[in-house]
């Protein structure tokens, strides 16, 4: 059976992730996502209302014209995860396959929101659920199937699909950290990647994620960063003046611990934000999470000046506000707090806590640093830094290479000097450039087996 595999997007950028693979005359395409950098640095862009070829043209999302070049039928549209650089382009790229969207419930659930704000196409895919550890037939034949295996990353829902072949196991590996004592949900399920590594014709081929590639160790788990924001939480209990804390919408996990410390420290938490009501809404109504009856939630403008200025009426010493605007975003809650331009007045010594890392790409790195400045001219105390990457590091590597012994790898989710620190591990393990180790770009086809 001849596999092919087409590298459309995320093989030279972090961000709009696309990846097909075909077997025989069947193909499954893995995400299709967004790249969020492309739209930010245009001012007041809104990607719903515009046309895929020009956000294609922008470099937003990806080009798939490549599949012109795949002879055969799309079988399955599989999104990975719920992070935009994953599923943002699907409203705008989905409709021209007659292929369902299968994915996890709670990525699901993002991607039905996803077709629902670009409404031309919200109907054109039927919406698939399977959890980890299932699997389905792909095609006619009963010669291919999908498996979900159960990875940890920064956001619930979280699967590397592997694609059963008669060739051989393809695993598209973006994107995990290997977490064993998460704060949500079940650890990475190591035991099962071992397992395909040795079954049948073993692991034809696999697609790395290579964020931190280039960073030696291990990345630690959720549980570590919780701690780390317990330890910055309850340091800051006497304090009588303003705490505001930024995390990452999608991370639910590092959501609830900052809900629980707040709640731990006598400050009433409200989450504040569109995507923050999104991905939290979202997550409470499919019983990921329980959290308490009087959280508050909001994401419209109008109800989030109300909420502030509540807030300031009755003390900011009794809330903790956790808004969007971790990487800097212009139109964020926290930028237009660090703008003045809400109910909410930082004064002098007032503490913002930043629960995330800069994601590492020029536009975040400006905007973020920016939003920092901003916030200290007035006065607040940053904390940074209190996080645990959502990717794997140099170890994390090692040990899903020894896992599975792929016969072939290609690297993703990365530029070229991104790629390095993985192509230096690789050739240590064995694999030759060229050969069995397929370095690639976007646009490209690979052909593993004619």
């Amino acid at each position: 059976m001849e596999i092919e595999i087409a590298t459309i997007g995320g093989y030279e950028e972090v961000g709009r992730q696309m990846t097909a693979v075909r077997a025989g005359t069947d193909i499954v395409i893995f995400d299709m996502g967004l790249n969020l950098s492309k739209v930010l640095i245009h001012d007041n862009v809104q990607t719903e209302g515009m046309h895929s070829l020009d956000l294609i043209d922008m470099g937003a999302i990806p080009d798939d014209r490549v599949m012109a070049d795949l002879e055969g039928d799309v079988q399955a549209i599989v999104p990975t995860h719920g992070h935009l650089d994953h599923i943002g382009a699907i409203s705008k790229l989905a409709h021209r396959y007659d292929a369902p969207v299968v994915s996890t419930p709670f990525t699901s659930a993002l991607v039905e929101e996803e077709f629902d704000d670009e409404e031309k196409f919200g109907d054109a895919n039927e919406l698939v659920t399977m959890d980890p550890g299932e699997s389905m037939s792909i095609g006619d034949t009963g010669q291919v199937e999908l498996e979900f295996v159960n990875v940890t990353h920064s956001i619930i829902g979280a699967i590397n699909p592997v694609l059963h072949t008669p060739e051989g196991a393809v695993v598209y590996g973006l994107d995990k950290r290997m977490d064993h004592t998460p704060v949500l949900g079940d650890p990475i399920d190591m035991e099962r990647f071992r397992e395909i590594g040795r079954e049948g014709e073993g692991v034809l081929c696999y697609i790395e994620d290579c964020t931190n590639a280039n960073k030696q160790g291990r990345t630690p788990s959720e549980s570590v960063a919780r701690e780390h924001l317990k330890d910055v939480m309850y340091s800051l209990e006497d304090y009588d003046g303003g705490i505001v804390a930024t995390t990452f919408s999608s991370h639910i996990a590092r959501v609830s611990s900052l809900v629980e410390f707040a709640k731990d420290i006598g400050r009433q938490p409200v989450l504040l934000g569109r995507s923050m009501e999104k991905y939290s809404g979202a997550a409470e109504r499919l019983g990921f999470i329980d959290f308490p009856d009087d959280l508050g939630m909001f994401g419209y403008r109008r109800s989030i000046d109300q909420s502030l200025e509540r807030i300031m009426e009755d003390g900011k010493e009794n809330f903790l506000p956790v808004v969007t605007g971790h990487q800097g975003e212009p139109r964020a809650m926290l930028t237009r707090m660090a703008r003045g331009e809400t109910n909410y007045t930082l004064d002098e010594g007032d503490k913002v806590i930043f629960s995330a890392r800069v994601i590492p790409e020029p536009t975040n790195e400006g905007q973020r640093y920016q939003a920092e400045k901003l916030l200290g001219m007035q006065g607040a105390r940053v904390y940074s830094d209190i996080h645990v990457s959502g990717h794997l590091c140099r170890e994390g590597h090692y040990q899903m290479l020894d896992a599975l012994q792929p016969q072939h790898v290609i690297p993703a989710h990365q530029n070229m000097s991104g790629f390095s620190g993985y192509v230096d591990l690789c050739q240590d393990e064995g694999y030759t450039l060229g050969r069995d180790l397929h370095v690639t770009s976007n646009g490209n086809l690979i052909q593993l087996v004619e």
